[in-house]
């Protein structure tokens, strides 16, 4: 296996165990997919568009982050539609109050169109918490990605031929090697 399947393989975790129901997990693909199409084809877009279409989540923090502001883009979206959305019930109401006199001609036209605009709105609420939900994991992860990146770097552990040339081959931590089990609050 070449190192950079290894590292991928390494920076990758089965998107299934991430604690996301299956429509979780459906937002969580789409994103990535959409968010490797406008990679422009750059190896880490290519590694990720890999790690998508095999149900896994890159985890590495470039990758995290483009998937955060992907998500962050889609957050902004469907907040702005929900503000439309509104407003537009907004309106229907006063039509409904500013028209007394042909209320009863429009009221079931009116009330219809409000409650399918009140249940879109429902659904769009539901998708900003489920993207919201996603992203806060994503955001977790990139945490976790950067704080092991900070620590390897500080620990010297990118190279292990400098650590032979400077007698530190086989230096072992005796206190624990992952924080993995740890994350900010």
């Amino acid at each position: 296996m070449s190192s950079t399947s290894q590292g991928a393989a390494n920076n990758a975790v089965p998107d299934t165990d991430l604690g996301l129901t299956d429509e979780e997990i459906q937002l969580l693909r789409q994103g990535q997919q959409a968010m490797t199409a406008g990679g422009g084809g750059s190896q880490s877009s290519r590694a990720a568009s890999r790690a998508s279409s095999q149900g896994m989540l890159m985890i590495d923090s470039s990758s995290l982050a483009a998937l955060g502001r992907h998500f962050d883009r889609v957050m902004q979206h469907i907040q702005q539609q929900m503000e439309y959305l509104m407003e537009q019930s907004q309106v229907v109401t006063m039509q409904v109050y500013d028209r007394a006199g042909n209320l009863i001609d429009n009221a079931d036209a009116e009330i219809a169109r409000y409650h399918d605009i009140m249940r879109q709105i429902d659904e769009l609420e539901l998708d900003f918490d489920r993207i919201a939900h996603i992203r806060d994991i994503v955001r977790d992860f990139r945490s976790r990605a950067e704080n092991l990146e900070r620590e390897l770097e500080r620990s010297g552990g990118r190279s292990s031929s400098r650590r032979d040339r400077h007698g530190h081959g086989h230096h072992h931590r005796s206190h624990g090697h992952s924080s993995s089990g740890r994350h900010r609050a």
